[in-house]
């Protein structure tokens, strides 16, 4: 098993600390550790620091090796600009197979989620890597929801394939767009419905293939770079595109197998989602000081360290960092990247 950490967004639901310079990934919002920092130590539980690869860009990648010094240089795959899912992931493993690497199966760790019980993902990667060797499907993962959630994709799960461990592998039935409601409340608490979290799994070549038989373009221009070409021609002429536009028609084809979580999954997605980890855990943050009057319920972080007052107001985020200061009802911060979309365009 190759376990491939990608970092390479930018985290803009969690601006004003979140920046393109310090993405939210590299800063210490847990414990004084990025979540960088954190999903490499999980990994070295188990690998080498010589069996870790990474992929990010130029820029986050001197940041990385700055917070984890025992990267292997060779073991970080750089990105020339942003594509989205589709053109990264094939990417990693074109990079794998230029690597000798092509029939080694790799794992996709999403750098801004964690993992509880830390330990229960070596067994989850094992059933995922003899899976994955054992048949043509692509592998991924999900957890059973409580209640809607949004901004998420679905899938339902079919046939029981395999258990062992604890962890329980099944068929995909069929994907469940984040955009079809109806059909997502209907399957709610009917222990068919998962909540998508990728982890996506299966051999470089293998993934080529999905890419040749869905994709035909990405496959093309991947190839080109596989036999010699410079990438930094090669990738800018990739469509941008999620990899869904490939797992959709593996989906369909009864290709895709899902794990079902054996861990709670914690995704950093937005402030709020910060605040419920903290609350749940008991975790202090980064304020010198605060002042709380007629008010509960509220994050406030000041990077400078400057005091926070709130008077009369409940279920807010007050965030202050040197980029600005956000104000919000924790129920609304999946809104902040169109903050910085107005910040980018000028908009302001």
């Amino acid at each position: 098993m190759i376990p491939v950490i990608i970092c390479g967004g930018v985290g803009t639901k969690m601006w004003p600390m979140s920046t393109p310079n310090t993405p939210k990934h590299f800063l210490p919002l847990v414990d004084s550790e990025s979540l960088f920092q954190i999903n490499w130590r999980v990994l070295r539980k188990w690998f080498s620091p010589e069996e870790i690869y990474v992929q990010t860009n130029a820029h986050q990648a001197r940041i990385a090796h700055h917070q984890v010094s025992e990267i292997v240089p060779e073991n970080i795959f750089i990105e020339p600009e942003t594509r989205n899912q589709g053109p990264a992931t094939g990417l990693a493993a074109a990079n794998l197979i230029k690597a000798g690497k092509g029939d080694e199966v790799f794992m996709l760790i999403q750098v801004d989620d964690l993992r509880m019980p830390e330990d229960n993902l070596i067994s989850f990667m094992r059933m995922a890597e003899r899976q994955s060797m054992n048949t043509d499907k692509y592998v991924t993962s999900g957890f059973s929801p409580k209640w809607h959630q949004g901004g998420v994709d679905y899938l339902l799960k079919g046939k029981l394939v395999e258990e062992k461990d604890g962890v329980k592998i099944f068929e995909v039935d069929d994907f469940v767009d984040r955009s079809e409601t109806d059909r997502i409340s209907e399957n709610i608490g009917k222990d068919r419905l998962l909540v998508h979290t990728n982890h996506s799994t299966m051999t470089a070549n293998k993934l080529m293939s999905y890419y040749r038989d869905y994709k035909s373009d990405w496959y093309s221009l991947l190839t080109r770079f596989i036999q010699g070409e410079d990438i930094e021609e090669i990738y800018p002429q990739m469509e941008k595109g999620q990899l869904e536009m490939v797992t959709k028609e593996l989906y369909k084809k009864k290709r895709a197998l899902v794990i079902e979580n054996n861990f709670e999954w914690i995704d950093f997605g937005t402030w709020e989602a910060v605040s419920k980890y903290y609350d749940e855990r008991g975790i202090t943050h980064g304020v010198s000081g605060t002042i709380e009057l007629e008010s509960k319920n509220n994050f406030l972080w000041s990077q400078s360290g400057k005091t926070i007052a709130t008077i009369g107001l409940d279920d807010i985020v007050v965030i202050e960092s040197e980029e600005g200061i956000l104000v919000s009802k924790k129920e609304k911060t999946g809104l902040v990247s169109l903050v910085t979309e107005k910040i980018s365009s000028g908009d302001i």
